[in-house]
């Protein structure tokens, strides 16, 4: 009688046995909680940089210190990421080579079969779930998923990391290109793990096994009856000769070191080839004499142009004023708290926190309260706070 036989001749009878399975060794869950935790981690301080002008993104930038703190934890994570796919390869060499273990995660047609098998039991049109193997098809897309998404970021993320180096052999535009690549997979991976894997692993039937690296046989005949069919027909290991396990590790061994040399010195060249554009980039050897004119230059009287009484209007100086100041954070394109000068009427308006211009009242336009503060990212001097009150004492005109 066929495996699969077995197990169809089981899920008519009731099943009455407490028995478990070991389906993770002990070092496959530590590898899953270092990843989970890395994983985490890095999109909780990824995503905010991605969208830095949400409320819930500074906040959580906040919460870490500050963006450069945010940033180190993001770099530590990737670190920690990288190192662990170094140690899967090996893993993975290590069980192809010397194991000779099945390849169960590598998929083929029947996971297409199983896919739509399952899709038309769900609708209900058919009576059969799929009978599965030691990885069902969703757990082989999302691990494909993974190696995939890794790679992604692994190679935006160098570009990133290193942009003056990426800029020497490839176009400027594949920076801006790589950051929206990254940003754009990190959202894709958060949300296919919240909404996909968190469901389908955590919600649906509470899967503990990647925890407890074992599953009850009510749950093994429920997702993978066949690799329970070939643990009762003992035949999921592949017996290995001792002599022979000795021969493939004494060839392995050395090479793996090789590899795992040489994928350490790309980790070493991925986050210390480049530190800053002043250390990275070698000053000119034959600089060009700097210029000394003969008569120096005048010290300036005054920071800011004079602006004739008559053009203290908002579409006189005022606005241009404003769009070379404020237009970066405050703009029809960018309106943080809600606050934009594209327009007269947008100034006036004001943002979130109420008017920031009161006409007739500089003294109490919130406006000039935080420019005379000083520190403000777009800080006008002081001549420019001079005529910006003039302008609202005297009405905060239009025209």
């Amino acid at each position: 009688m066929s495996p699969k036989a077995v197990v169809n001749k089981k899920i008519r009878s009731p099943l009455k046995s407490t028995r478990t399975y070991e389906r993770f060794h002990w070092v496959q869950r530590v590898e899953h909680i270092i990843l989970l935790t890395s994983f985490t981690l890095l999109g909780i301080t990824g995503l905010p940089q991605k969208f830095s002008t949400a409320g819930w993104a500074q906040a959580l930038v906040h919460l870490f210190g500050g963006i450069e703190t945010t940033r180190l934890i993001h770099h530590i994570c990737a670190i920690i990421l990288m190192f662990l796919a170094i140690y899967h390869i090996l893993d993975i060499g290590y069980k192809i080579f010397v194991r000779r273990t099945r390849l169960s995660m590598l998929p083929g047609i029947q996971d297409i079969k199983d896919a739509f098998q399952a899709f038309f039991y769900n609708l209900g049109l058919l009576k059969k779930r799929p009978q599965m193997g030691r990885y069902t098809f969703e757990e082989k897309a999302e691990y494909w998923a993974l190696i995939w998404g890794t790679v992604i970021m692994g190679i935006t993320g160098f570009m990133m990391w290193n942009p003056i180096i990426t800029a020497r052999f490839l176009p400027g535009e594949i920076i801006p290109a790589s950051k929206a690549a990254h940003g754009g997979e990190a959202l894709l991976a958060v949300m296919a793990i919240v909404v996909w894997h968190m469901y389908g692993v955590h919600l649906k039937r509470f899967n503990k096994a990647m925890f407890t690296g074992k599953q009850s046989e009510e749950e093994m005949l429920h997702e993978h009856p066949l690799e329970l069919a070939d643990i009762k027909a003992g035949i999921t290991q592949r017996p290995v000769d001792p002599k022979t396990l000795r021969k493939r590790r004494l060839i392995y061994y050395p090479v793996a070191a090789v590899l795992a040399c040489a994928m350490l010195l790309g980790v070493y060249g991925f986050i210390g080839t480049e530190k800053t554009a002043i250390t990275t980039i070698l000053p000119d050897s034959n600089p060009l004499p700097i210029y000394v004119p003969q008569t120096p230059t005048p010290i300036p009287t005054s920071s800011a142009p004079v602006i004739p009484e008559g053009m203290l209007t908002w579409d006189g100086s005022i606005a241009a004023l404003y769009q070379s100041k404020c237009g970066t954070c405050h703009s029809a394109s960018v309106s943080m708290k809600g606050l934009s000068f594209a327009s007269y009427t947008d100034a006036l308006r004001g943002g979130s926190d109420g008017a920031v211009i009161i006409p007739g009242d500089a003294n109490n336009s919130k406006l000039l309260q935080i420019q005379s503060a000083g520190g403000h990212p777009g800080q006008f001097t002081p001549d420019e706070i001079a005529q910006i009150k003039k302008w609202i004492d005297a009405g905060a005109l239009e025209k």
